[in-house]
């Protein structure tokens, strides 16, 4: 069982609550902070495992941490995670999300 089976396996979950709220609950009380936030988790998900191949794949990347342990892999991930915090939390505040 690899790494990222277990963040595709916790992504496919989470996604799952997502629908559930947006299409079952119809966003209605508590659902529709639990829909923004399972969307940005499912989505940030995407970006680390993105984040991750770009510094196993892109050679620049690689050298600065080939482990993915060192600070340029750890500060990557903390602005990818600070930046989606951040979005989350204007968009859900700001405009309403759209009724199908």
């Amino acid at each position: 069982m690899l790494p990222s089976y277990i963040i595709g396996v916790v992504s496919l979950v989470v996604l799952a609550v997502a629908i559930l709220a947006r299409y079952g609950r119809r966003l209605r009380g508590a659902w529709r902070p639990i829909y923004v936030i399972c969307a940005a988790i499912a989505l940030y998900l995407n970006v680390f495992v993105a984040a991750v191949q770009a510094f196993l794949k892109v050679s620049a990347l690689h050298a600065l941490a080939p482990q993915q342990t060192e600070p340029p892999f750890l500060l990557a991930q903390l602005v990818v995670l600070a930046l989606f915090t951040v979005l989350a939390t204007k968009r859900f505040r700001r405009e309403p999300i759209p009724r199908i």
